[in-house]
């Protein structure tokens, strides 16, 4: 592979002169485009890469990938062929499981992450006793819409146009998130930054800082305002706490 495949990784702000690439994964039926306020809070120092799931938007025509694993197993190669500049993974709800995923195959194949940011999703060795993606289509859509919250992300849903095209991704990356299987390693060598929010229904406190088991390196947890996207109601702070650990990034990974 000469470079990242531009169907997986998608920039919508380009920068000449980054020291770091934050690469961005989306939430259960999510797209990259749930990142581009976040890409145009960042300032030019951070190059944002966010990552576009099969199945959805622009490719809602290409198979949807339903294991968390397999999810990673792409997404690595992806990053790898990003080259040797410094890269940070930020994975929101089910992007937290793939980032952790990814970061562990990219330390295997020598392309080690500087930073991993785990954000409204409880530790790998955490579990619930959730079916959702078995629910039915309007109580699918009800659970999504009560997660949201105030962050109107799921108000499309409500059209049913938009419910038809988004329901299998929906339902199929929920399902991949409910038969991931619980570990309790092996950790990650680099630092963790866990972001959760005070509200949040689905992921505890006590669950948040269990991914202190999953990193050799530092860890820390950051509690926000909000229920689940506080990423998107609260998205100033996140962007201001996220930068802060990324200016002190060493200029090659290791």
């Amino acid at each position: 592979m000469n470079g990242p495949d531009t169907r997986w990784l998608r920039r919508y702000h380009r920068r000449a002169r980054t020291e770091v690439t934050l690469v961005c994964l989306p939430h259960a039926g999510g797209s990259a485009s749930f990142f581009y306020p976040f890409s145009a809070a960042l300032s030019d120092s951070v190059d944002v890469v966010a990552v576009q799931y099969p199945g959805r938007q622009d490719r809602h025509d290409e198979p949807q990938v339903g294991s968390v694993a397999a999810l990673a197993a792409a997404v690595a190669e992806q990053v790898a062929a990003l080259g040797r500049r410094p890269v940070a993974l930020f994975g929101h709800s089910m992007g937290a499981l793939v980032g952790y995923e990814t970061t562990l195959l990219l330390e295997q194949a020598g392309h080690p992450p500087t930073h991993l940011f785990a954000s409204g999703r409880r530790a790998p060795s955490t579990s619930r006793a959730e079916t959702v993606h078995q629910l039915s289509d309007d109580r699918l859509v009800a659970h999504v819409q009560q997660l949201d919250g105030d962050a109107n992300i799921a108000e499309a849903l409500n059209d049913p146009d938009v419910r038809t095209m988004a329901l299998p991704a929906l339902r199929t990356d929920y399902r991949a998130v409910e038969t991931y299987p619980v570990t309790t390693g092996p950790p990650v060598r680099c630092p963790i930054t866990v972001l959760t929010g005070r509200d949040d229904p689905v992921v505890s406190a006590a669950e948040a800082a269990a991914w202190m088991g999953h990193t050799l390196g530092h860890f820390e947890c950051l509690i926000f305002p909000g229920r689940h996207f506080f990423v998107a109601t609260h998205r100033e702070s996140v962007v201001t706490e996220v930068e802060r650990r990324l200016v002190a990034v060493p200029s090659t990974p290791g």
